[in-house]
């Protein structure tokens, strides 16, 4: 995992903090190897912190109404902000155009940008022009790379001789990275070797040593690049464990997901995270989602491997209902159920310490 942190930084989530298109914001203030968060921009919960907004425990990151507001604070206390990250995470990827000026306001007081969106900052000739005045960086995190720096399946993936874990979700903005880096810390916390295949920006974000972004990736070569990415993680750490992060969800109508995971990963077995509260797939009113037998079923299928456990995602569900939900989950299943980030991995790692190859 990256020890490096690339610098201070502000997430930029404005309107959007604590619903699904606020999820890379969600991903940076639970944790990051990459940036060390200074605050959340967001007036709809402005002067509150962040953590107790997103999971009710505080992370001492407080939430400001604006850029402006939120770089005096950090000026005050005489601390260099060195990026702006938008932590946006909207249907289609597309950047909100109120968005630009702040972009442009951060570039003016000397901030870098950093953007996972399908809509590339470094093609807005405003911007570029700014940045270059002041000697500052913009990354488009989801830019796809030179074809010359792709890679194609080639089989290797079978030399991979340790446990593989995907974790695959019964829809999209469902909790699968999350659940994904708990499991790998809660599995380095036992003192197995673990490491994270990231798939989409946010991973990269959080500091994924090995990672690819699979929805901008050209189709010829994302199975090539999860397979590279596993196999130079296997390669380079000797790990225990390696769990591969999901995109999407295999029968989600705007983005299917998890078909190439399967196919080029070759996992040994899948955990599925769900929310059992949602009925229609996140962002598409009438598109009713696939009861979570069918799903499990729909896996199998497609890769002949098990899943082995249901990961509960308990938006919508007070705290004291989050036991009975798991509970009526693996009756439902027969598999057991774990909410891993309310009630933290260890009961699931225990389940995939059997698994491990001997």
């Amino acid at each position: 995992m990256k020890e490096k942190i690339d610098g201070n930084a502000l997430i930029y989530c404005q309107g959007a903090f604590n619903t699904p298109n606020g999820k890379t914001a969600h991903g940076l203030v639970r944790f990051t190897y990459r940036y060390n968060v200074l605050g959340v921009i967001d007036e709809n919960y402005a002067g509150q912190d962040s953590g107790k907004v997103l999971d009710h425990r505080e992370n001492n990151i407080p939430v400001y109404a604006n850029f402006e507001e939120a770089l005096k604070a950090q000026r005050q206390k005489n601390i260099k902000v060195d990026y702006l990250v938008v932590g946006l995470a909207p249907d289609g990827g597309r950047l909100p155009i109120e968005s630009k000026q702040t972009i442009a306001d951060a570039l003016e007081n000397g901030l870098n940008i950093d953007s996972g969106l399908h809509d590339f900052l470094t093609n807005d000739k405003r911007l570029v022009k700014i940045a270059e005045k002041n000697g500052l960086n913009i990354r488009d995190v989801r830019k796809t790379p030179d074809r010359d720096n792709l890679h194609f399946f080639t089989g290797e993936i079978e030399k991979v001789d340790c446990l593989k874990l995907a974790i695959l979700g019964t829809d999209s903005a469902i909790g699968k990275r999350t659940t994904a880096w708990l499991i790998v810390q809660a599995l380095i916390k036992k003192g197995l070797k673990a490491e994270m295949i990231g798939t989409g920006q946010t991973a990269w974000m959080q500091g994924a040593k090995y990672a690819m972004i699979m929805d901008s990736c050209i189709n010829d070569f994302v199975s090539g690049e999860i397979e590279h990415a596993t196999v130079s993680a296997y390669k380079n750490e000797k790990p225990d464990v390696i769990v591969i992060e999901g995109q999407g969800s295999l029968m989600n109508p705007a983005y299917p997901g998890g078909f190439e995971i399967l196919a080029a990963g070759r996992p040994d077995f899948v955990i599925l995270q769900h929310a059992p509260t949602r009925l229609e797939y996140d962002g598409f009113p009438g598109y009713k989602l696939h009861d979570i037998n069918t799903q499990i079923n729909a896996i199998k299928v497609v890769s002949g491997k098990e899943v082995m456990a249901i990961t509960l995602n308990h938006e919508n569900l007070a705290v004291d209902e989050i036991p009975g939900a798991c509970q009526k989950v693996t009756e439902e299943t027969g598999l057991p159920c774990y909410d891993v980030l309310e009630n933290s991995a260890d009961e699931l790692i225990k389940l995939i310490i059997q698994k491990l190859k001997k």
